[in-house]
């Protein structure tokens, strides 16, 4: 960690604070600019913790891999099969929910030594422990883990954005249904050629 400054700035105080600065305004605008204006302080004086605009955004994606990761995990230890997608599926959605910025940050692209490092391995691996349970064989398994994370990503960044608050059913029972179909399509995954 970055020694602190006359602010008591810190590295870590700086990445949660634009974490917070995106769940208020959006990751798009958790600038080094923006959160110089927060504390104080001129934008030069926070390029000691973080290089840049991109430096920030990383940091920040790192930390919301990290804390979604850690929910997922604590949601589905000891859960199996529909129980554990369930789990994984509501913790995802929960985190989406209350931290909308955080969640766009664990979406930024990451350069592939940082992705490598990340805690978004963690959450891969947990979701292809969930599919051991439904019995899944390379490279059916692959394809399921991208099936699972192009739902639960689409669903909730079109579930933050509005767009299923206009119509009926509402969004949460679209949800349950949602998850009672992707248990009765991993159940009976097509694995024929």
């Amino acid at each position: 960690m970055a020694g602190t400054g006359r602010v008591g700035l810190t590295t870590e105080r700086l990445v949660r604070a634009g974490a917070e600065l995106a769940d208020e305004i959006g990751f798009e605008q958790a600038t080094p600019a923006e959160l110089a204006r927060r504390f104080g302080v001129k934008t030069a004086s926070l390029y000691s913790h973080v290089k840049n605009a991109h430096d920030l955004k990383t940091k920040i994606a790192l930390l919301a891999l990290e804390e979604l990761a850690d929910q997922v995990s604590t949601a589905v230890a000891g859960r199996a099969g529909k129980d554990a997608l369930t789990a994984f599926a509501n913790a995802y959605r929960d985190y989406a929910l209350i931290h909308p910025g955080r969640f766009a940050a664990a979406q930024f692209r990451l350069d592939p030594q940082t992705a490598a490092a990340s805690a978004g391995v963690r959450h891969a691996q947990m979701t292809r422990a969930i599919l051991r349970g439904y019995h899944l064989a390379e490279p059916h398994q692959t394809h399921a883990v991208r099936l699972l994370g192009s739902v639960f990503s689409g669903y909730v960044g079109l579930e933050s954005a509005g767009g299923f608050s206009h119509s009926a059913p509402d969004s949460k029972e679209s949800w349950t249904e949602i998850l009672n179909a992707l248990d009765a399509l991993l159940r009976s995954w097509p694995t024929a050629s």
